[in-house]
């Protein structure tokens, strides 16, 4: 009984204490102020709806009070959802400083509206918790801080607006032992790795984004030595070898140096991390080999060195020892050699990315005994050989496999049944048919399948449609896959079967389609008939692909039910009619192609209303009437294709507002009137082309795989004319400059404006009614790698910057009026004959016609003339500052002029006796050698013979 009693009396006093801290006294002055502090902020949540006067503070949400006091030691008001709906906003009240026994305060991801960070934080001496992460403050953070002396974890990272400009404050926060500044700028301070080393108790240090770039220790070491166990400096601008100081962090588990430009080898002193389980060296410019000393790393549980210039064998054996290792992710290396069977010794491995090396050899056999591994991808190596149920025996954990662009060839049997369900499946340009894989419909948690040129031939097989329809993103593109999809139902978010022998009419689309593209197959019918099929709820369809098909009809109003398009490609099909006004419903269309088909009529008014459009390709078709002058009101409009149609009128001034413009193809129509002078405001063609400044990315449409950093999507790509040859333009259309309007009826003069087209690529003016000369600056067109101005009535000469030209490959002067030498250089003179002829009045090379003396552009005889002319000028220049130089000192100064005229009578005595002794030496031998002479005369014999007479 006493027992009981004892019991119940002990289960009694800790309820009471569980509930002492609602029923304490909270202290009035400390309620007050916290009031103030809410009074400060706007609370759309109503998360602070509990403090009132009614209540006791210490029954606040999120505040903490002392068990014996009730004084309030903690604030916990951090954005508990991290989204905008439970938001503090506001500033911070000075009301906090009555909180004197604070210690714990925590802000974290609210909104303070880029306000700075107060300083009398600085004077909560108490506290030894203070997180502000990601509350958007910004400005200078304050060197009061430095007065936290007991201060232990200080995370004021997340806030981009903040920077520090003398970070020596740092060093005075003696217990602190986490610290985070991510996105802070940190880098007007040089000495920053001096202050932090200062801090012996420090644990963990986080400085992502902070934009330093040095890590080198003017001291040469740090105190942290012993204490330190997470180095986090991710996305910063390192510059330089790693540094020796690292290697003597002996309790370091934690190393992330990700995201930098560090060069040189990864040391092999880095073994002297023994307790390291994170090394992340991912995004650098590292070279050299893997070093084996990595395999003494036991407790390595992850390891990232992907995106760098590492070469050599993939691994030494010795990695194969890490028994804890989970994540190995080396992709994006130049790594060569075969994959090392001792990968198949690490048991723990759950994620392996060797993608994108230089691998070669087959695949191991005993990767297929890694029983926790969860992601293989090994795309783009030079891996061979055969894959079989044997590679993938105890891989029953295997969720994601990715196997491309390698020459691998599938063989498992027909009735194979594998060990694993997996999520995600890509597998391009290696040998998978050519049956379709019967195993696929094993596989009953699908989310992506790629199937990407792997060489299926034949039908698609009956179970395929009803098992696929449950599959988020499915790509079946470039394999010969046939079958016809009039009764077929797609379902999937994302579907693309583009280049195969598709027939029938088009399928129905669920309203959940966002991706549809089947361009290049067979397929037939009316485009009416899909596009007003029935939907039971609006369309989620944002890009559709028909073309290179054989569909057929007229375009119906029923385009407005698919609001939600932007991107459209009907080209290359047999469609015809007038394009619809309905057309302008399509409010979100982006990019519209209507290209090689049979189209009339004009361009419709309402297409004004799609008013993020930027791309319109409606070449080679049969529209006519006037470009409209509206046009140029559709600012982000890139691209304008119109070629090959029926147009007439001028060239609306309006165009010139297109200050995105990259490509204006309006060849081979009838328009007429001069070339529009203002075509220089196009500043897209008058810059460089970046592919930093890629304002075609608007354009783009990717979808996320499922696997790490890896995506397919929809690109844009147009066939254009350029060097006298079609071409499809994909990957590097965003980078093309082209202005091409050949073959229509424009006369005048070609504007001198033109020449302002720095970026501009191709210039195609030919077949038209020009006359005048070409532009003198042409040669400013640097990056011009086309110029065709054949079939015109231009005269005069060629201009001489023409030859400033280096990047010119195709040019085309022939059939005008032009006179005078061709300019010399090598870009010209490597140019066929063709391309000047039709020019009777044209001379040199690479004609056969020689030009006279009197022929040739004056501008060379200008050139040479004011050469001579300088010639003589630097001469004459030379000549008389040579003489004063040496006569006006020689004036002015009597010591010089002495020893000046004392070194002449040297040199003159010297020549003098040298003179005397040559003369004397001369005059002996000439009277010795006649004197042998006279000799030999009276003895018979004649000089210069050795014998007698006989």
């Amino acid at each position: 009984m006493r027992n009981s009693e004892l019991i119940m009396m002990v289960l009694l006093l800790a309820v009471l204490s569980l509930c002492k801290t609602n029923s304490l006294a909270c202290n009035e002055r400390e309620k007050h102020a916290l009031l103030r502090f809410k009074q400060s902020l706007t609370d759309p949540a109503n998360r602070l709806s509990s403090w009132s006067l009614t209540e006791g503070c210490c029954g606040w949400a999120g505040v903490r009070c002392d068990n014996v006091s009730g004084r309030v030691f903690e604030l916990h008001l951090g954005n508990p959802e991290d989204s905008g709906t439970s938001t503090l906003v506001g500033k911070l009240s000075p009301a906090l400083l009555e909180l004197e026994h604070l210690k714990f305060l925590n802000l974290s991801l609210n909104d303070f509206r880029g306000t700075p960070i107060p300083s009398f934080l600085g004077s909560m001496s108490s506290l030894t918790y203070l997180n502000l992460w990601g509350a958007s403050f910004s400005g200078l953070v304050p060197h009061q801080l430095g007065n936290l002396s007991s201060i232990r974890q200080l995370y004021l990272g997340g806030n981009s607006g903040l920077y520090v400009d003398n970070f020596s404050w740092i060093s005075l926060l003696s217990s602190l032992e986490s610290l985070d500044l991510g996105w802070i700028d940190l880098h007007r301070d040089i000495h920053w790795l001096d202050y932090v080393s200062q801090l012996s108790s420090l644990s963990e240090l986080y400085l992502p984004h902070c934009q330093l770039n040095n890590m080198i220790s003017s001291l040469g070491y740090v105190n942290f030595t012993h204490s330190l166990t997470v180095l986090s400096l991710p996305s910063n601008n390192f510059i330089h070898n790693m540094p020796n100081w690292l290697f003597n962090l002996s309790s370091l588990l934690v190393l992330d140096l990700s995201d930098n430009s560090l060069v040189g080898q990864i040391p092999s002193t880095i073994s002297n991390l023994h307790n390291l389980n994170y090394l992340n060296l991912s995004v650098n410019m590292l070279i050299g080999r893997i070093p084996e000393s990595l395999g003494q790393l036991k407790h390595l549980e992850i390891l990232s060195i992907f995106s760098n210039f590492l070469c050599g064998p993939i691994i030494p054996c010795q990695l194969g020892n890490l028994s804890f290792l989970s994540y190995l992710d080396l992709h994006g290396n130049k790594l060569n050699g075969p994959i090392p069977s001792q990968l198949g010794n690490l048991s723990s491995l759950s994620y392996l990315y060797l993608y994108n090396n230089e691998l070669n050899g087959t695949l191991p056999r005993n990767l297929g005994l890694l029983s926790n591994l969860v992601a293989l991808r090994i795309g783009n190596n030079s891996i061979e050989g055969t894959i079989s149920e044997v590679n993938f025996a105890k891989l029953s954990k295997l969720k994601s496999l990715g196997i491309y662009l390698t020459s691998v060839i599938f063989n498992v049997s027909h009735n194979w049944i594998p060990p694993f369900q997996l999520q995600r499946i890509f597998l391009m340009g290696c040998k998978l048919g050519p049956k379709f894989p019967a195993w696929l419909q094993t596989q009953r948690f699908l989310q992506t399948l790629t199937l990407h040129d792997v060489g299926i031939v034949g039908t698609v097989p009956k179970w395929f449609w009803m098992w696929a329809s449950n599959i988020q993103t499915i790509y079946l593109g470039y394999n010969q896959i046939s079958g016809n999809l009039s009764q077929v139902l797609i379902n999937s978010t994302n579907f693309d079967a583009d280049s195969n022998r598709l027939v029938g009419q088009l399928p129905h689309l669920s309203p959940n389609v966002v991706l549809f593209s089947i361009a290049n197959n067979s397929l037939s019918g009316q485009v009416s008939s899909f596009l007003c099929q029935k939907l039971n709820e609006r369309s989620k369809l944002r890009i559709l692909d028909l073309s290179n098909n054989a569909l057929s009809g007229e375009l119906s109003h029923c385009l407005m039910r698919w609001q939600s398009l932007t991107h459209l490609n009907l080209g290359s099909n047999n469609l015809s009619g007038e394009i619809p006004e309905s057309i302008g419903s399509l409010f979100s269309l982006k990019a519209f192609h209507l290209h090689n088909n049979s189209f009339s009529g004009g361009i419709p008014l309402s297409l004004n209303n799609c008013t993020f459009l930027g791309l319109i390709d409606f070449a080679e078709n049969k529209l006519t009437g006037n470009i409209p002058s509206w046009i140029g009101e559709s600012t982000h409009l890139m691209v304008i294709r119109l070629r090959s149609n029926e147009f007439f009128g001028d060239i609306p001034q309006q165009i010139c507002r297109l200050s995105s413009l990259i490509i204006l193809d309006l060849a081979n129509n009838r328009l007429a009137g001069s070339i529009p002078r203002c075509l220089n405001n196009i500043s897209a063609m008058a810059t460089i082309p970046s592919a930093i400044d890629d304002k075609f990315s608007t354009l783009k449409f990717s979808i996320y795989l499922g696997f790490q950093r890896s995506s397919l999507g929809y690109r844009e790509d147009l066939i254009l004319v350029v060097k006298g040859r079609k071409s499809t333009y994909t990957n590097i259309l965003p980078l093309v400059r082209i202005v091409d309007l050949s073959c229509n009826n424009l006369s005048g003069a070609i504007p001198i404006e033109i020449s302002s087209l720095f970026g501009l690529q191709s210039l195609n003016l030919s077949r038209n009614h020009l006359m005048g000369r070409i532009p003198e600056n042409i040669g400013g067109m640097k990056y011009l790698e086309s110029l065709d101005l054949s079939n015109n009535h231009l005269s005069g000469e060629i201009p001489q910057s023409i030859t400033n030209l280096t990047f010119l490959s195709y040019l085309d002067l022939s059939y005008n009026n032009l006179s005078g030498r061709i300019p010399s250089s090598t870009q010209l003179q490597s140019f066929n004959a063709l391309d000047f002829i039709g020019n009777p009045e044209l001379c040199g090379a690479p004609l056969l016609k020689n030009c006279t003396e009197n022929e040739g552009p004056q501008g060379d005889e200008n050139v040479e003339g004011s050469e001579r002319s300088w010639f003589y000028i630097s001469a004459a220049t030379g000549f008389i500052v040579g003489f004063w130089g040496v006569c006006g000192a020689l004036l002015c100064k009597r010591e010089w002029r002495r020893a000046y005229f004392k070194f002449l009578n040297n040199i003159k005595d010297r020549v003098y006796v040298v003179t005397a002794l040559k003369w004397s030496w001369v005059c002996y031998h000439f009277r010795r050698y006649h004197m042998i002479s006279m000799f030999g005369m009276s003895k018979g014999l004649q000089p210069g013979r050795k014998g007698g007479k006989r």
